[in-house]
């Protein structure tokens, strides 16, 4: 089987940046907006998705092509779906509560909820209605994952620099966070068209 490298990289970098799912899908926001207090649980909660994300990618796409599509039970990908991340979520929090009982309290109650993170169970649809083969899956979770923790390290960063800053009464708290989350989210549809020509596609 041939693998067209440029293809994957330009799948990979689409999910990442130009698709991004946080800031340009805006699927996932709960986390994003609850988990970028400090470096490190945004780190943290960053590799967490990333590593759900893969794996939910890597489990769904055979279940999808060999079990849903050959027996015509399309119609229950989204509970199917959902169970799986769900058992992916479970396993993630042993290992993080016997590995890093630090991290695992600090992302507290935004853990468990990743089991309903949008922006998972969005990778797995849209690997599936893109008609992704399997590699294409797994390039794809790759890059949605590297654009979570990307755009999670980022808003924290600039979160912890306006959390030094005096704004105005009104724009102090939420207003200022949301305000933070647009401009970054202006930031990244300039990459719009870039990996494509870049790639030469």
């Amino acid at each position: 089987m041939d693998i067209d490298f440029r293809a994957l990289v330009v799948i990979m970098m689409s999910a990442a940046l130009v698709n991004n799912y946080v800031l340009r899908q805006f699927l996932g926001v709960c986390p994003f907006l609850g988990v970028s207090k400090d470096l490190k649980s945004s780190v943290g909660m960053g590799f967490a998705v990333m590593f759900v994300m893969l794996l939910a990618a890597s489990v769904t796409w055979p279940i999808q092509v060999f079990l849903l599509d050959t027996n015509d039970l399309r119609f229950m990908q989204t509970v199917v779906f959902i169970l799986v991340i769900a058992t992916l979520v479970q396993l993630v929090e042993v290992i993080l509560k016997k590995y890093s009982p630090s991290l695992f309290e600090s992302l507290g109650v935004y853990l468990p909820l990743m089991t309903t993170n949008c922006a998972v169970l969005a990778v797995t649809i849209s690997n599936i209605n893109n008609g992704y083969t399997y590699i294409e899956a797994v390039v794809s979770a790759l890059g949605a994952g590297l654009g979570f923790f990307l755009a999670m390290v980022i808003f924290t960063g600039v979160r912890e620099h306006t959390a030094s800053a005096d704004p105005p009464e009104a724009f102090k708290g939420i207003p200022l966070i949301l305000i933070t989350a647009a401009i970054l989210s202006l930031a990244f549809f300039g990459f719009e068209g870039v990996i494509e020509n870049l790639f030469g596609q």
